[in-house]
């Protein structure tokens, strides 16, 4: 084929995938109709003060608390944030487990290791926990996972799902009737998944007998500082909150600034494309190391769509909270962005920071665009489907990362 016509089919295919993604993506989590937001600090206050009371323990022993993880894929700040902010204050065991002992990959980026399996966790705790915390996991509808969140509800565990943990949570029919919150992108999904519940726009969090849920990445610290407070009591989680750098944890929301436009979908389109831009960046990581700060630093450069972060260390690293973190030899220079991870700024700040960075080196689409406007999962497969095409006709494949 004449290289002209290659050249020309090319751009006509590049074309076409961008309109379609673009649609697509523009019209995602646009089904439910927000009434305008009406904040109001007494009524956040007394509705904080609710949420608090529905999650005190209802058991007199020192409270135990699951992480739940999926060995395949975690989500990393959902994970690891409610683990560090509970491990910090001190009120409770706090356990992680997943299926499978051993390793759990967290997306997008990192690993942990030495993660306790369902049948262990059991054994040490057969009246079942006082508190499970679900992640968003890569599959939302494992069956070991889905079988263990119901014997865990069905023993008195309340349940708390973060973020797009809520569709986990439903998946094992723990939604069907009940009010909830999750990511602005999986609004629809749970809502035609379980016709009996209903959304609470401009909530943070919300809690419906024993089950809570929460809204995106803005939500698991404030979540996790109400739990400290329901079970330590307001001066224990003024004095985590005091050294997270957080001022508040109502669940104050305005959930219409949430969402993603034609604008919005272009921009990230474009920081697909240029694939052959990707980066690959190695953090210094070490013992003792902040959980939060690696998190929310490893997070934010990952969701550029145009960084690779792993961790680096001469082995195994624990972290402040007593997870274990796989790390690789260094073989390279830390990528710019890591200084985020140890500058010895209160956490809110950090993550400020760790954001106007990476929108200072990746532009506005690489940061803010992945940072609010999580999971296009549609937009890959999309962009997937496309490049196998694209390889096909010109018989080119592109390179992996």
């Amino acid at each position: 084929m004449p290289i002209g016509k290659t050249a020309g089919r090319m751009r006509a295919l590049i074309a076409i995938a961008i309109v379609l993604c673009i649609s697509v993506i523009a019209s995602c989590g646009g089904g439910v109709q927000l009434p305008p937001a009406h904040p109001d600090a007494a009524a956040a206050e007394q509705q904080k003060q609710a949420f608090v009371e529905a999650l005190k323990p209802s058991r007199p022993d020192r409270p135990v608390i699951a992480i739940l993880a999926l060995n395949e894929g975690t989500e990393i700040t959902d994970f690891l944030l409610p683990h560090a902010v509970l491990t910090r204050a001190g009120v409770a065991d706090v356990e992680p487990v997943a299926p499978r002992r051993g390793r759990v990959s967290l997306y997008p980026a990192l690993q942990i290791e030495g993660v306790q399996d369902f049948s262990t966790f059991d054994q040490a705790h057969p009246t079942g926990a006082d508190y499970v915390i679900v992640p968003a996991l890569l599959d939302d509808n494992d069956p070991a996972v889905t079988a263990w969140l119901n014997q865990q509800a069905e023993r008195g565990a309340r349940i708390i799902g973060i973020c797009a943990g809520a569709l986990v949570v439903g998946r094992a029919g723990l939604l069907d009737g009940r009010q909830f919150v999750t990511h602005w992108y999986y609004r629809d999904t749970v809502l035609d998944r379980h016709p009996g519940a209903v959304y609470v726009p401009h909530q943070r969090y919300v809690i419906d007998g024993d089950v809570a849920t929460t809204t995106g990445v803005t939500a698991s610290v404030p979540t996790m500082l109400a739990l400290v407070e329901a079970i330590g009591g307001p001066e224990k989680a003024q004095a985590v909150a005091a050294e997270l750098g957080v001022e508040s944890w109502t669940p104050v929301h305005d959930s219409s600034l949430f969402g993603l436009n034609a604008g919005r979908a272009w921009n990230y389109v474009l920081t697909k494309a240029a694939f052959w831009r990707h980066e690959r960046w190695k953090v210094d990581v070490y013992d003792g190391m902040d959980d939060i700060a690696l998190a929310f630093a490893a997070d934010a450069w990952s969701r550029t769509g145009r960084v690779s972060v792993d961790a680096s260390a001469a082995g195994r690293v624990k972290l402040r909270s007593g997870l274990e973190l796989v790390a690789q030899p260094a073989c390279g220079a830390a990528g710019p962005g890591v200084e985020a991870c140890s500058a010895a700024r209160p956490h809110a700040l950090r993550n400020r920071r760790a954001l106007r960075r990476s929108t200072a080196r990746m532009g506005h689409a690489g940061a803010r665009v992945r940072w609010r406007q999580r999971y296009m999962r549609t937009l890959t497969r999309i962009w997937q489907v496309f490049m196998r095409t694209h390889a096909v006709l010109i018989g080119w494949c592109p390179p992996s990362h």
